[in-house]
């Protein structure tokens, strides 16, 4: 069984373009999260998926100098550049996650797994955040913990019939709109802790994860990074407006 992590990452982000490239304790953030990955024992390997926009070449010639396989396909069609990734790498499971989330945990990601080889018939399986939840009730962990966890033959079959755009641009809607076809499975937190978001879409999100770098020394987890809010509550103003927006 080869598990692959896939990374979705661009440079043309609306609210903060580049984002992904801006340094935390002095490595890009999407290095950040590509080392946070390497530290999932269950994890045979990760990749960087990026569009063939010139925008992206940035993100092209990054993974290069760090050594980073990267995956480059269509920049609106992300469910094809997944399948493209997948077809290219042949993983049979892959872990999906996204390059505003440099805050991920290699614990969390870890249970995640464990959560989907407990049990063979799922066919999908997510971290329980502040958009995946809300309306559930689930014990949800901070926004920016987000994962999301599929055999490569459920991807090809949501690439082979997905015809909706957002389906297609979002990789996933069209397996979790169909719990039905897809069994599927959350992992809840231990307490409900979908108001803290540890996301970057943000300006003021890039302060406080910077922030964080700045005071934890690596590694550290989803539990490190609790205590220091708690303990200076003064960093949650840093994007409190923010704070209650899913993303």
């Amino acid at each position: 069984m080869v598990t692959l992590a896939f990374v979705q990452a661009r440079m043309g982000s609306t609210r903060l373009p580049g984002k992904v490239l801006e340094p935390l304790g002095g490595r890009p953030s999407l290095l950040r999260i590509v080392d946070r990955l390497g530290r999932v024992r269950a994890l045979d390997g990760v990749a960087v998926l990026t569009s063939l926009a010139p925008g992206d070449d940035e993100i092209a010639a990054l993974c290069e100098r760090g050594a980073v396989t990267c995956i480059r396909g269509d920049e609106d069609d992300v469910l094809g550049r997944f399948q493209l990734a997948a077809e290219q790498l042949k993983p049979d499971l892959v872990v999906r996650v996204t390059a505003d989330c440099p805050l991920l945990d290699p614990e969390v990601l870890a249970d995640l797994l464990d959560l989907q080889a407990s049990r063979p018939e799922i066919a999908y399986a997510a971290v329980a955040t502040g958009a995946i939840g809300a309306e559930a009730g689930l014990r949800r962990y901070p926004d920016g913990l987000d994962a999301e966890v599929f055999p490569a033959d459920v991807l090809a079959q949501a690439w082979r019939e997905a015809g909706d755009p957002y389906e297609r641009e979002h990789v996933t809607p069209y397996v979790w709109r169909r719990p039905e076809r897809f069994p599927q499975a959350i992992l809840e937190a231990e307490r409900d802790l979908g108001t803290e978001r540890w996301t970057v879409d943000h300006p003021a999100d890039l302060e406080l994860v910077r922030t964080v770098y700045e005071r934890l020394s690596e590694p550290f987890g989803w539990r490190e990074v609790l205590a220091l809010l708690e303990r200076e509550p003064a960093l949650r103003g840093l994007n409190a407006a923010h704070r209650a927006q899913p993303t």
